[in-house]
């Protein structure tokens, strides 16, 4: 089925086409880069997978409860609505909440893909160059799985919320060769960690654990390379410009903090837009959660040399400072022991499946024969 058959509202473009200013840099020195680099893209090529053959897509889903979201981490819970609202239309709201929340993170991954592809074309090392090409591929895989997901699962998807539209617009057109990897890798791709790790540690249901827990593990290794190549570059940077950056990340900050709350999903479902606000600023899961999506954010930009009087007080006033202290290495090699925990525990599940059929077969040939042998006549001796 077309994707278009699968919006709730069609998309305001179909096509958005974003202005891109820059320039193309081509890097004629062959020899070997940064040690920490090169390793990172050795991880990156030998870390590729398919989300067709990795990911087991014959696990059920129930449309109506895809993540097995409580009914404390909606909105509408303990209003007036939700005490009018049969089961049937809990569970709708359910879909379209799993539907807004993965759309969002499909759209992301679209836009990362774009991004990876920019800083190929601008960034002036090559050893910078080699690795975005691993990330390329793997923001493209990502997106296949989540449009998959959402096609072939839930059967409903989003429009791109256009606050991520904004920060995702601004980010493609500044002509600096660093914005994307700030805005994507720092920004955008931290918030989506975090709330990839927020459904992946809390649902219950198999297939949304694989693909965000095998998506999660690349992502650590994406922001191991923004980590990387933006805190080299911002050592050299004049006063004036590393304020300039923090800038844009206080404007990004807040933007996501106010603005991706879901309230196009109350809309839907005949909410004004003023009580639908209310009711995500009332919720007290919602106000965990605006906390958690800064926990990928906050340490890296502090890490990467972002960290001005100003910024200071910004996340002092979202009440996220204190996360600057959190260590993004724990968390990134957490994200890849998970993964290849789901690896180990699937697959071992799989090896004593297969030996139980086996030994099933022995058992069952052996039965069949041994009742061949009973029913067959003994044929007369001659002579």
């Amino acid at each position: 089925m077309s994707s278009r058959d699968l919006y709730v509202h069609a998309p305001d473009q179909p096509v958005w086409a974003v202005p891109a200013t820059g320039v193309a840099r081509f890097q004629w020195d062959y020899d070997d880069g940064r040690e920490r680099l090169l390793a990172l893209y050795q991880k990156g090529k030998d870390k590729q997978w398919d989300g067709a053959k990795r990911i087991d897509w014959e696990l059920e889903v129930d449309p109506y409860d895809p993540l097995g979201t409580p009914d404390e981490a909606i909105p509408l819970h303990n209003s007036l609505h939700w005490a009018k609202m049969t089961a049937k239309d809990k569970g709708e709201l359910r879909r379209h909440y799993a539907s807004w929340q993965f759309s969002q993170f499909l759209h992301g991954e679209q836009g990362a893909m774009v991004c990876a592809a920019r800083i190929v074309e601008s960034v002036p090392d090559l050893d910078a160059k080699l690795y975005s090409a691993t990330q390329t591929m793997d923001e493209a895989r990502h997106a296949e799985i989540y449009g998959r997901f959402l096609h072939e699962k839930v059967g409903m998807l989003y429009p791109i919320n256009d606050n991520l539209q904004g920060l995702l617009g601004d980010t493609l057109r500044d002509s600096r060769w660093d914005i994307p990897y700030l805005g994507m890798q720092v920004l955008i791709e931290g918030l989506a960690l975090a709330a990839f790790g927020m459904i992946r540690d809390t649902t219950d249901k198999p297939l949304p654990k694989q693909i965000l827990a095998y998506v999660m593990q690349d992502e650590a290794r994406h922001v191991a390379f923004g980590r990387m190549a933006l805190r080299d570059y911002y050592r050299q940077l004049s006063d004036a410009e590393r304020r300039e950056r923090e800038e844009f990340v206080i404007e990004g900050c807040y933007l996501m903090r106010d603005r991706l709350r879901g309230v196009e999903v109350l809309e839907n479902f005949g909410i004004p837009k003023a009580e639908a606000d209310e009711l995500a600023e009332r919720s007290e899961f919602l106000h965990l959660f605006r906390k958690l999506l800064f926990s990928r954010i906050v340490p890296c930009v502090k890490d990467i040399g972002l960290w001005g009087e100003r910024l200071q007080k910004a996340y002092l006033d979202m009440g996220v400072f204190d996360l600057g202290d959190s260590s993004l290495d724990l968390l990134m090699s957490q994200d890849e022991e998970i993964a290849e925990r789901l690896d180990r525990e699937r697959f071992a599940a799989e090896e004593q499946a297969r030996v139980a059929e086996v030994a099933d077969a022995i058992a069952q040939g052996a039965e069949d024969e041994a009742a061949t042998s009973a029913t067959t006549p003994v044929s007369p001796s001659s002579g």
